[in-house]
């Protein structure tokens, strides 16, 4: 066994590479308009190298009206006015390379803004034209073509169909501002193929992929109702055999990714991909087979509980799946699309995060230390399994969800097109903290897009820097040390553990033991090489805790 090669001359570096994602609008902002930009993002790439990440991934920073946060592309191939210039990015890219950071980009292809000039000229042309071919128009039903084509719902809620003044329908999985594209058109695919070299030919070392598994539809005519409106939700796939529902991991999708690869392979080293599909395991683990993306976010392990033998199973499935088709797996605890970890771990068992959100977080109450003692604990566990860890923006810090967002300030389409029943996921999306004072907490020189609550003062950089015991420099420690004993891609379970802790070996040098239970156990033999909290006054682990062990 060696230890893993993280040079720019290894292929391969992404199999266990730790990425922290970079969410732009709310990581640092250069020009002080509240809003952050390239800039500030090149201005704190120290952080990251001092962090210790491989890389960074960069949530979209192309030309947007925000609609969904970015994710409404107006324009594949350039940078929003307001973030920076193209020139901003190579020179971004420079620096983290400089560093020793790799790039990965957002490519967002299932769906287009309303404002890409193909839509528009969609709109201009009319029903029939090749322009509407890139997308997906229909008439509508009914005598005079009033109601939806189908009844397929958004994922923000809502018809999954909006009506143009000619008539026409055309199809949004998300928000009525992101148009699917059609993928059965050949200037969308030529297109992306594009997209996909005009990044690589800039640095780019990979690629994330939005919404990977919905780009193929069943588009013949007549298209198919679902029969009830909720089974159009991304989690009711069980409800189709395997590859066959009418928009979601439909087996035609794996085609345009094995066309991808031939790309991203065409470039030395070749560039990496990480897919985001809701689907489950035995799916989601094609789209990480060596000839399409090579790697696909793991849902189910951030979804989990904070129960021993459900993470026990997770990562077993995890790992046995990625096995199977010659892929590394993946680990993620936060994302800008959930609920923080420092809280949403502390939620009781069957909370509807929804519901606890519009409570403004207080219902129930959440203590915010035994919450983040559990994050630092589920941090070091994730940090210890074989494959990638992803890392959001904050949890170095130990951010918890800002929950008690005022209701008009939120940005997240998903309030209004719900009819304000789903407060969305503006608060892990609150632009970060860096000094203990300001006007944004060193977020940029004026006020920041979405209010900061006071006790951000509490969690900055500023504030943990060289601090013994604070959450950044146990992240900090983590990946140091993960370096020097990362090797192989497998581990062994212990089997004589107490119920509700999780213990297993990486190789024949190292252990690690995770205590989820609510009574403090005996630490396994080895040398305690790093803890997420103290060890008790007998030596014992604590509760909510993990242990690093040398053997």
């Amino acid at each position: 066994m060696t230890k893993p090669d993280l040079s720019p001359k290894n292929p391969d570096w992404w199999r266990q590479a730790v990425i922290y994602q970079v969410y732009p609008r709310s990581f640092a902002d250069a020009d002080g308009d509240g809003l952050g930009d390239l800039k500030g993002v090149t201005q704190r790439l120290t952080h990251l190298a001092a962090l210790g990440v491989d890389a960074l991934w960069l949530s979209p920073f192309y030309p947007s009206e925000l609609a969904d946060g970015g994710y409404d592309v107006a324009d594949h191939r350039d940078v929003d006015p307001r973030l920076g210039t193209l020139d901003d990015f190579d020179t971004m890219v420079a620096e983290a390379h400089r560093l020793g950071l790799k790039v990965i980009v957002d490519i967002v292809p299932n769906h287009t803004s309303h404002q890409h000039v193909w839509f528009q000229e969609a709109l201009r042309a009319g029903p029939g034209s090749g322009a509407r071919e890139r997308y997906v128009f229909r008439d509508g039903r009914g005598a005079h073509g009033e109601l939806p084509p189908t009844d397929w719902q958004s994922v923000f809620g809502g018809s999954a169909w909006r009506r143009v003044p000619d008539g026409q329908w055309y199809l949004h999985l998300f928000a009525p501002q992101q148009p699917d594209l059609n993928w059965e058109n050949e200037e969308v695919r030529t297109d992306f193929r594009t997209t996909l070299r005009f990044w690589s030919d800039r640095g780019v070392d990979g690629f994330r992929v939005d919404v990977a598994h919905a780009l193929a539809k069943d588009l013949s005519e007549p298209l198919r109702d679902l029969g009830a409106p909720e089974l159009s939700d991304e989690k009711a796939l069980s409800d189709f055999a395997p590859g066959t529902h009418p928009f979601y991991d439909r087996d035609e999708v794996h085609e345009i990714y094995r066309d991808w690869r031939k790309i991203l392979d065409a470039y030395s080293p070749p560039r990496m991909a990480v897919a985001e599909a809701w689907v489950p395991g035995a799916r989601r683990v094609l789209y990480a087979r060596p000839d399409e993306l090579g790697q696909a976010f793991n849902f189910e392990y951030l979804q989990a509980g904070w129960d021993a033998e459900e993470i026990r199973r997770v990562i077993t499935d995890s790992l046995a799946d990625a096995r199977a088709v010659g892929a590394s797996a993946t680990w993620v605890l936060s994302n800008h699309d959930v609920v923080r970890h420092t809280s949403r771990l502390m939620l009781p068992p069957g909370t509807d995060d929804n519901a606890w959100l519009l409570s403004g977080g207080h219902a129930p109450a959440i203590d915010t230390v035994a919450g983040l003692r559990r994050a630092r604990a589920a941090t070091l566990l994730m940090l210890a399994l074989p494959g990638s860890s992803y890392v959001y923006q904050g949890e170095e810090l130990g951010l918890p969800e800002v929950a008690d967002l005022p209701t008009a300030v939120l940005q997240d389409p998903i309030w209004e097109q719900t009819g304000r029943v789903r407060k969305g996921r503006d608060g892990c999306r609150v632009p970060l903290p860096w000094t203990t004072t300001g006007p944004s907490y060193g977020f940029g020189a004026g006020g920041a897009w979405l209010p900061q609550p006071a006790n951000f003062a509490s969690y900055p950089v500023q504030a943990q820097d060289g601090v013994e015991g604070s959450t950044l420099e146990l992240y900090r420690r983590a990946l140091r040390l993960r370096r020097k004993l990362v090797e192989g891609e497998t581990l062994t379970w212990a089997e004589d553990t107490p119920p509700g802790v999780l213990q297993f070996t990486r190789s024949d040098r190292w252990r690690c033991v995770a205590n989820l239970s609510g009574t403090p156990v005996p630490m396994p033999p080895g040398e305690p090489l790093l803890t997420s909290a103290p060890l008790e006054p007998d030596g014992r682990l604590g509760p909510d805790t993990t242990a690093w062990l040398g053997l």
